[in-house]
């Protein structure tokens, strides 16, 4: 972290179909190797796939299960008098979503056996119904938060 300043935000231009930040943050995440149209498309069939599925709007699901895979709370050492604890503290806005998407595309990499498209659809499909490895870890930091509770007045 530089001790100069802080660092700028980059403002990302919405996403030309949906005009959505949030899905161009995603498509950014999803990308490797700089091919953003490959990306965009596979994004863009995995929402059309998501709507004939769950017969409402793709990117409503989409966002929902960006919604589910949000965490609010979140552990961060702290050292205290040659201790270290884990404190919790809330999480920004910016990294809650931040978090949530790269736990989506985490995910969905992770999963076996298919193509990319389709792992993708799984996992925006288990979280927007509150399953699945995104939404998990998020309980998983949750219940940290939750047992460290008691080193929350170390917080600064």
């Amino acid at each position: 972290m530089s001790r100069r300043r802080r660092a700028v935000k980059r403002i990302v231009a919405p996403d030309p179909k949906f005009n959505s930040t949030d899905l161009v943050r995603f498509t950014n995440k999803l990308m490797e190797g700089g091919n953003k149209s490959v990306v965009q498309k596979i994004i863009y069939d995995v929402l059309d796939e998501l709507e004939k599925k769950t017969k409402k709007p793709g990117k409503e699901v989409f966002d929902q299960a960006i919604k589910n895979a949000m965490p609010t709370v979140e552990v961060k050492a702290r050292r205290v008098g040659g201790a270290t604890y884990q404190v919790p503290v809330e999480v920004k806005p910016a990294r809650r979503l931040s978090l949530a998407i790269r736990w989506l595309v985490d995910a969905a990499r992770s999963r076996s056996g298919m193509s990319i498209s389709r792992k993708l659809f799984q996992e925006l499909l288990d979280a927007s119904n509150g399953e699945g490895t995104a939404v998990k870890k998020k309980e998983d930091t949750h219940r940290m938060a939750e047992a460290n509770r008691a080193f929350a007045h170390y917080r600064w």
